[in-house]
């Protein structure tokens, strides 16, 4: 096991070396550089100012030596200034982090607290009137565009009665956590929304699999209660497949549920990368960017520990 986590892990070092290289080349590409725009926006500033702080900042150097620079300065823990904050990446990143942590984290509890029991009770009973208006509303909630959901609850629960705030993080004026609470509600319930229809369909699918193979037979002919069938041999099993889609999850929420975050002006992970994208914010963007490549890697080793520990049958060596 020891070897295997070890292998991952320097296999997650060369992936995040190849992501760097691609993400600063992308960024390369983009017309302009933050100095042309600096020129663009100040009238005072002289062609020959901005060729003096291309020189300052190396922007005047061949592709190949900026990111050797900025590879070896990230290698030191340096990874540069954001353009937009005019602070250190690391600064503004960490407080992000921690709120799309919070918001992810809140979200896939929720979501599995539903799409569990439901998608056990639909598979424990299949093709009845139950199961088909399970499925009904799995679909509909897989098919509900996330945009769209967001603003009908901001209408419902902001507008119309007024009883959540309709974005943001903290009221004016107030702290403490029950006001930051509030203000969660509405992007965790946009969240579960998107993702309680496909974790319920996974489960059920997962689970009527697993109850159809033979020692579930056999537990049954043994006399055992059948709750002792469902959450002790059945669940376990039918897991695996199950803890698969929510690492999948876990890495696209901790990468940014962007438009949930841009509709509520929540300030995570997703938001941060938009906004540096779109305001050639290099530095901010590349460090977010990579940083969710890290986060993904890690939540699939942590699937495959999981594995290991749901069916014994499952070893590294």
């Amino acid at each position: 096991m020891t070897f295997y986590v070890t292998k991952r892990l320097a296999e997650s070092v060369i992936v995040l070396f190849v992501m760097s290289f691609a993400i600063y080349a992308l960024m390369a590409l983009m017309p302009g550089d933050p100095i042309d725009i600096m020129v663009q926006s100040d009238p005072h500033l002289t062609p020959a100012d901005a060729t003096r702080l291309k020189e300052i900042y190396g922007l005047d150097q061949p592709f190949s030596k900026r990111y050797a620079n900025w590879f070896f300065s990230a290698v030191q823990g340096d990874f540069g200034y954001s353009r937009i904050h005019n602070r250190p990446t690391l600064e503004i990143l960490a407080p992000r982090l921690t709120n799309t942590a919070w918001l992810m984290l809140a979200s896939l509890l929720f979501s599995l607290i539903i799409a569990l029991p439901i998608g056990i009770y639909s598979a424990l009973h299949p093709y009845s009137k139950t199961d088909y208006l399970v499925n009904f509303l799995a679909l509909g909630g897989i098919s509900i565009p996330v945009f769209w959901l967001a603003l009908m609850l901001i209408v419902v629960f902001s507008v119309w009665f007024g009883w959540l705030p309709a974005g943001g993080m903290k009221t004016v004026g107030e702290s403490g956590l029950a006001d930051s609470l509030r203000h969660m509600i509405l992007p965790v319930v946009t969240l579960s929304i998107a993702s309680i229809g496909s974790l319920t369909r996974y489960v059920r699918s997962a689970m009527m699999e697993v109850l159809r193979n033979d020692y579930i037979r056999t537990a049954r002919a043994k006399g055992l209660s059948q709750s002792t069938i469902v959450f002790k041999h059945a669940l376990r099993n039918a897991m695996i497949p199950v803890v698969t889609v929510i690492a999948l999850s876990f890495g696209t929420l901790f990468s940014g549920a962007l438009i949930t975050e841009t509709m509520f002006s929540y300030l995570g992970m997703g938001k941060l990368i938009y906004d540096s994208i779109m305001g050639n914010d290099f530095n901010m963007a590349l460090v977010s960017l990579l940083f969710a490549t890290a986060l993904v890697l890690a939540s699939n080793l942590l699937a495959d520990l999981i594995y290991a520990w749901l069916d014994p049958r499952i070893h590294y060596r």
